[in-house]
């Protein structure tokens, strides 16, 4: 099994799919799991650490698991068949539950508990990720694009001199 780390939840622009991305650090491969509009709303939430008023349904499985003094040790991706993955969550009691990956994965990230992945399913499945130091502020700047307006710039009065000036 490999450790994997959620990058987090994004929309696919050719086919406009939800998927979840997680990370294989070491062989720099991300490995994409299409997910529901829902489940992806349950990571992205609990990823940003907010709460809801009412316990979501992965909120209650991790306040359950807490009420009955059992951990989640971690989750496993542990197949892929037609395109759906399948996943387990391993809890501290020695029990394994067959769970949807992006359930599993929703309640990974509330309780902080690794995500690892078959290596067949990565190496079946893993895209390679060039550099996701750049990948991650490739975002950045473009959650600045889609949030910035004219205003921002509007005490900014430029560089004189033009291009490639230098003010000394």
């Amino acid at each position: 099994m490999v450790p994997m780390e959620v990058l987090g939840v994004r929309q696919q622009q050719r086919d406009r799919e939800i998927v979840v991305l997680l990370l294989d650090a070491a062989a720099d491969l991300a490995v994409p799991i299409v997910i529901g509009s829902r489940e992806a709303s349950a990571i992205a939430m609990a990823q940003a650490g907010l709460n809801t008023p009412r316990p979501m349904t992965h909120d209650l499985l991790r306040d359950l698991l807490s009420a009955v003094g059992v951990d989640l040790e971690r989750v496993e991706i542990v197949a892929l068949e037609g395109g759906i993955y399948f996943a387990e969550l391993v809890l501290s009691n020695g029990v394994r539950l067959d769970s949807r990956a992006s359930d599993a994965i929703a309640l990974a990230v509330r309780t902080d508990s690794p995500v690892l992945c078959s290596a067949e399913i990565v190496a079946l499945a893993g895209v390679e990720v060039v550099d996701v130091d750049q990948q991650r502020e490739v975002e950045k700047f473009r959650d600045f694009l889609d949030h910035v307006t004219p205003e921002d710039f509007s005490g900014h009065t430029g560089q004189e001199g033009g291009e490639g000036s230098t003010s000394t």
